[in-house]
C-alpha cells in the first residue's frame, strides 16, 4: 500500500533467471522438434537422392520429374544421361531432373581390367 509502483517494478525485475529460462524454453523445444520432423527427414531425402542420382547407369529404366519413362541408352557427363523414350526418340536429361529409377540395368563396363 505504501510501495510506490516504480520501486515495486524494480524488486520484481531483478535477477531470476529461472522464470527467463522457462519463457525461452518452449521455443528450444519447438526448435528441437522442428528439427527431428521436418529438417532431418529433408536431409536424408536429398541425401538419397543424390546417391541415386550417382548411381545411374546404361540400362536403368528411369521416370523423369516430368512424368517420362525411359531408358537409359547413354551417360553423357556428370550432369546428362541420354535417355530413349520411345523406339529411335532419344533426349539428353540433366540426371538432377530424374525422380527415380525403376529397374536396375547392366552393370557399367570397366575399362580397366579389358
Amino acid at each position: 500500500m505504501f510501495i510506490t509502483p516504480a520501486y515495486a517494478q524494480a524488486a520484481a525485475a531483478g535477477g531470476d533467471t529461472s522464470s527467463m529460462l522457462m519463457s525461452l524454453l518452449p521455443f528450444a523445444l519447438i526448435f528441437v522438434i522442428m528439427y527431428f520432423l521436418i529438417l532431418r527427414p529433408q536431409q536424408r531425402k536429398v541425401k538419397d537422392h543424390a546417391n541415386l542420382v550417382k548411381n545411374i547407369r546404361r540400362g536403368d529404366t528411369i521416370v523423369t520429374n516430368g512424368g517420362l519413362v525411359g531408358k537409359v541408352v547413354k551417360v553423357v557427363d556428370d550432369d546428362q544421361v541420354e535417355v530413349e523414350i520411345a523406339d529411335g526418340v532419344r533426349i539428353r536429361q540433366m540426371r538432377q531432373m530424374i525422380s527415380g529409377v525403376r529397374s536396375k540395368g547392366e552393370p557399367a563396363k570397366d575399362e580397366a581390367a579389358s
